[in-house]
């Protein structure tokens, strides 16, 4: 009743190939973006933004780039931080090193570092794959720390490791205050999404299916697996490259190696594993699941144990944050291995033959 495409024709290629064919898509998303632009900006405070949802929208992007990767052409990395790492330090060596230079194109430059940056790393895609391919992408993590570790000109010969950025601005508009850098997140987000989504649709889309699904039979088919393993390796170390740029710039604004460690590309292994492997939506999904759920249990903890006259310690409540938050993630895993996307797919599903039994 309330989701049906009866009576929705289409009568041209046009329409037939748009992103959301479905009415009832197109209202969805168009009120989502309506609520993240206009009506979330007017309720949130500095705190929300600062600790939610640019961590939320920044996540979400560097998800989609794995996604990308891991759950549409079927190649495991475990390197997504060093691809975070460089897009961040490329940046940052164009934004410094060029006089004048904007920040739109400091970071898609950033995001070109981290694309050759993951060609390189995707080579052993075309020998090996599964754990051996996992083990060689996270190569491409020590590495990074190494060479940001030791190459002191990477960092502009800071003596401490750490570097920052200051005086952001787009087109002239200044970057600094906490709804200001959501919104310029949310932008690209919104771009970049849009983007990944018609070209999962396209032919090299189908290509990186296909050779998730069966290499051997994608090649007989003539598809060139070198090529669709390493576009896939370049789209998503493009899209990460920016991500982490935006991580360095927008939500740190002063860092160092450390901020890229081994354990963000865990994390963002996990989002896309949560929210849903081969889905766009699943990487909204998975970053607002890893996000939001830490924060919620370091609110909700602290009064559980007030119920019972107990006080938890800073440590313990950090302790028993990440013992609980791994069980929900083994807990979740097992009852929905596909994700919260499939969760997603099945409720609309339902909605399409409601009220009529399934």
């Amino acid at each position: 009743m309330f989701y049906r495409e009866n009576g929705q024709f289409k009568t041209s290629y046009q329409a037939d190939q748009q992103i959301f064919p479905i009415r009832q898509d197109r209202l969805a998303i168009g009120l989502v973006l309506a609520l993240a632009f206009f009506v979330v900006p007017s309720l949130a405070d500095d705190y929300f933004f600062r600790a939610i949802l640019i961590p939320f929208t920044i996540m979400s992007l560097a998800a989609l780039g794995v996604n990308i990767l891991v759950g549409y052409c079927g190649q495991i990395s475990l390197g997504s931080g060093a691809f975070m790492a460089v897009g961040a330090y490329g940046a940052y060596n164009f934004f410094v090193r060029i006089p004048d230079m904007p920040l739109v194109p400091a970071l898609l430059l950033g995001g070109l570092c981290a694309t050759a940056f993951g060609i390189l790393f995707g080579l052993p895609s075309l020998r090996v794959r599964g754990l051996y391919l996992a083990v060689a992408t996270l190569a491409a993590q020590f590495f990074s720390d190494w060479m940001f570790l030791r190459i002191k000109w990477l960092l502009n010969d800071s003596d401490s490791g750490s570097v920052s950025v200051s005086g952001l601005q787009v087109f002239g508009l200044p970057i600094e205050s906490a709804l200001s850098k959501y919104l310029f997140c949310l932008s690209v987000l919104v771009v970049m999404a849009l983007l990944a989504k018609n070209l999962v649709r396209s032919a090299i889309g189908r290509e990186w299916m296909a050779i998730r699904d069966m290499d051997v039979a994608a090649a007989v088919i003539g598809i060139r697996p070198m090529y669709a393993k390493l576009s896939a390796f370049a789209v998503s170390s493009f899209i990460i490259g920016v991500a982490g740029a935006l991580w360095a710039f927008i939500y740190l604004s002063s860092w160092e190696p450390a901020a890229f460690s081994v354990e963000i590309s865990f994390r963002l292994l996990f989002m896309v594993i949560i929210g849903g492997l081969g889905s766009i939506m699943g990487a909204f999904f998975g970053a607002a699941f890893i996000v939001i759920t830490p924060i919620v249990l370091n609110l909700f903890l602290p009064g559980l144990f007030g119920l019972f006259g107990q006080e938890i310690s800073t440590a313990g409540l950090s302790h028993a944050e990440l013992m609980i938050f791994g069980g929900l993630i083994v807990w979740f895993l097992i009852v929905e291995p596909h994700g919260l996307a499939k969760l997603w797919s099945v409720a609309k599903q339902k909605l399409r033959i409601w009220p009529f039994p399934h």
